[in-house]
């Protein structure tokens, strides 16, 4: 059977020979692609955003040789995130933007910048990021067979429920509660009290909607963007996780490249990257009022964000020795 890669060379030399592909000006300066593109999440989300600013960029800048599609809801991988990246891995997609969490499903070492309260606001979370978590990153992504593009973000993960307000660990108490597939927020939440569960982020918003899960947590623009409040009673913003976004490419294809369109892929992807974090922190607090006004909503201070951390202290040991030395230093914000 014919590999994708050479299905692509073969479309490729016929794209040439007829002279449709590209600029409809000019014949190609180089070799001519159509890649593809996912997002976890909707078209309203940054995510979307910043991946349709990288599509209108590569193509500009390669004067239309290079052609990106992107596709939400992580429709090629039938709403599975975690297919998602497996596709990334093997050449089946090109591109994704995913959460590390999803990535620490294949490998729980990438879980170690999400653990619970180790940053206290986006100042402490760039400084792990710029000391240490980037070069990091990049080297698990390429023991995996992905380039890393470097880092988005989906921000700090909040809590919604339909129980009660939670302002303190025992609030948590039996809330049956929709979690990322990694057991160290299956951990988390049953240390708490709670009933964790897993199940495809695309599944979320009917379950909640008929009951079959009464919470769950993500960060704001996908608590926005996916309309949660329409089936969620109560809000929390305790900034309990830093959750950064892996631009991702298949590593196969990232170095079949000649090194000047590597460059174009780069700054491109350094420009979305950029473009989506700011826009997302740009965001974040008008979502949050937004959502306010939807919701019932509890943000708590530091003093009740303590009681939190000290009742999950426990956890940090555990996955220490998960993590690795390495990976510990590498996100911590006191590098």
């Amino acid at each position: 059977m014919m590999s994708k890669r050479l299905r692509g060379a073969v479309a490729l030399l016929a794209c040439l020979a007829l002279g449709a592909c590209g600029s409809p000006s000019a014949q190609p300066d180089g070799p001519v692609y159509t890649w593809d593109m996912t997002v976890t999440v909707g078209e309203s989300s940054t995510w979307y955003q910043a991946a349709e600013r990288f599509a209108d960029t590569l193509e500009r800048e390669s004067g239309g040789r290079m052609q990106l599609r992107v596709f939400t809801g992580e429709q090629l991988s039938a709403g599975d995130p975690a297919a998602g990246v497996e596709q990334l891995m093997n050449g089946d997609k090109d591109f994704s933007y995913n959460s590390t969490i999803i990535y620490a499903g294949i490998d729980p070492r990438f879980g170690a910048i999400n653990a619970p309260f180790l940053y206290k606001d986006y100042d402490e979370a760039d400084r792990a990021l710029h000391g240490g978590a980037v070069p990091a990153y990049e080297k698990l992504t390429s023991e995996i067979g992905i380039t890393m593009l470097g880092f988005g973000e989906s921000g700090f993960r909040q809590l919604t429920n339909n129980m009660r307000p939670v302002e303190q660990p025992s609030d948590l108490a039996g809330i049956k509660t929709r979690i990322p597939g990694i057991g160290m927020f299956t951990d988390f939440f049953r240390d708490l009290g709670a009933n964790p569960t897993t199940m495809n982020f695309s599944e979320v918003f009917t379950a909640l909607q008929q009951g079959t899960i009464e919470g769950q947590e993500n960060p704001m623009d996908v608590i926005s963007s996916s309309g949660l409040a329409e089936v969620q009673q109560y809000l929390t913003i305790w900034n309990y996780v830093y959750d950064p976004l892996v631009l991702g490419m298949n590593q196969e294809l990232f170095e079949s490249l000649s090194p000047e369109d590597r460059k174009i892929v780069q700054d491109a992807a350094a420009d979305a990257n950029a473009f989506q974090i700011k826009t997302n922190r740009g965001l974040e607090q008008e979502q949050i009022a937004e959502q306010s006004e939807l919701m019932e909503t509890s943000e708590l201070s530091d003093a009740q964000i303590e009681r939190f951390r000290r009742a999950v202290g426990p956890l940090y040991e555990q996955y220490e020795e998960v993590w690795g030395p390495e990976m510990v230093r590498a996100v911590s914000p006191e590098r």
